[in-house]
């Protein structure tokens, strides 16, 4: 009977929208706590201070529900229509993370889940679900690498035979004890793509971030001024960074995405860096209303402008950066001298 529902489980999801769904154990990741532990010990973490909290939670999903039976894991293809390391070559303008460029993925993954939940509790009256998006103590990559996703690659994502690295994770905790899927085996074999492309070199070795100078970690979880050492590296990445993600060998079998939501509005395709670094705490709410990077704030999302901005060596952004010295924000300040700084080396050159 299972068999049946678990069929009829995956053709609902697909028809509402998901690329693939894959089903696990809570006590199938046994290794989870002490990769955690490990990562925390390290401080590779840097101020994420969340993820040493309910460590037990997030090493063991059965701690987390006890009733829990079984995990659905389910990805949502993102994949873009368009090469994203391209802005890098354009320093005047600003590159974001594929996955910020139009709406935020929590939202419109959660109403997937939702929808998908409500579906299956009609089927089974007496089920009960739990749904999960990147806001939970969950460890969504190892799960799904255990559910048959995919395997978490060198650059610590999970990776897909059939979508590559482009894809977001949601979770269905539920009492329903249905068949579980097997575990996907590493196919990242000698490669090293993503590991040579990152730019601060964050991975100290295959298969372990130090997060403290991964970009995406920078520009969007740490909220202080960026170590001077790493501010060069960042070049014009404004929010996020793809670069690893990007040179997967694996993304020649994915598709563009059928979630219009995922599709890049043109306005934050390539930004220009001049129009950014004006705005005001109001002007970025309207232009992120419904963006991931409304959560940073108009403060560090400048800053971030701000070093671009010195790294982009346009001369005629100067003016931009010193209307920023006298911020009321000091690390907005700092950024702005940074910039002020760099640009004026680039005019006495």
């Amino acid at each position: 009977m299972n068999d049946i529902l678990k069929k009829s489980l995956l053709e609902q999801s697909q028809e509402i929208g998901f690329s693939m769904m894959r089903i696990c154990s809570p006590s199938d990741i046994p290794n989870a706590a002490s990769k955690l532990n490990s990562f925390i010990e390290k401080n590779h973490h840097g101020s994420m201070s969340w993820m040493a909290e309910r460590i037990e939670w997030r090493g063991n999903p059965a701690a987390l529900w006890p009733e829990a039976k079984s995990i659905i894991m389910l990805a949502d293809n993102y994949s873009p229509e368009h090469d994203p390391m391209e802005i890098l070559n354009y320093s005047d303008h600003g590159a974001i993370s594929v996955y910020a460029q139009n709406q935020d993925y929590h939202e419109l993954v959660k109403k997937k889940l939702k929808r998908l939940g409500r579906w299956l509790i009609k089927q089974e009256n007496d089920a009960q679900i739990k749904v999960f998006v990147d806001t939970a103590p969950v460890m969504e990559k190892p799960l799904g690498a255990a559910a048959g996703l995919g395997w978490q690659g060198k650059h610590t994502n999970l990776v897909s035979r059939d979508l590559g690295s482009w894809f977001f994770l949601g979770a269905i905790f539920t009492t329903l004890d249905l068949p579980k899927d097997t575990a996907e085996n590493d196919h990242c074999g000698t490669c090293t793509a993503c590991l040579d492309i990152c730019p601060t070199s964050a991975f100290p070795s295959p298969y372990e971030l130090d997060a403290r100078k991964c970009i995406s970690y920078l520009t969007i979880e740490h909220s202080g001024p960026v170590d001077l050492n790493l501010r060069e590296k960042l070049g014009n990445r404004i929010y996020g960074c793809d670069d690893c993600l990007a040179v997967c060998p694996w993304n020649k079998f994915a598709q563009e995405a059928n979630e219009i939501g995922y599709h890049a509005r043109t306005e934050l395709k390539a930004p220009k860096l001049e129009k950014l670094v004006d705005l005001d705490d109001k002007n970025f709410r309207l232009l992120f209303s419904k963006s991931p990077i409304k959560r940073i704030g108009r403060d560090r999302f400048v800053r971030n402008v701000l070093y671009a901005i010195g790294n982009s060596g346009n001369k005629e952004l100067i003016n931009n950066a010193k209307k920023l010295q006298s911020d009321l924000n000091p690390v907005v300040q700092d950024a702005a001298n940074w910039a002020v700084s760099k640009l004026k080396g680039h005019l006495n050159d």
